[in-house]
């Protein structure tokens, strides 16, 4: 390994959060700023922040729901006619 090329290795270095957390891991920088870790992204806390201005997402969440009814009267009334088919022969 040649010598004097590789960064000086922090075992201790501090992870600071924005919601305040702090911890310690082993970095090549002694400080990092962090916008989320695990105690505040929504993914770990279960808490999910959906910001909608323009109603997008209820819009998105009514159409799918009349496509979700829509395909499923459409495929009963196939299986119906199958049945009434192979009820004639």
């Amino acid at each position: 390994m040649k010598k004097e090329i590789h960064p000086k290795y922090y075992p201790e270095a501090k992870v600071v959060c924005a919601c305040g957390n702090t911890f310690t891991v082993g970095s090549t920088v002694e400080r990092l700023d962090v916008e989320l870790c695990s105690a505040c992204h929504p993914f770990y806390t279960g808490k999910q922040k959906i910001v909608d201005t323009a109603r997008r997402v209820e819009k998105f969440q009514e159409r799918a729901a009349k496509k979700d009814t829509g395909k499923l009267a459409a495929k009963k009334a196939k299986v119906a006619e199958r049945k009434t088919a192979k009820a004639k022969k």
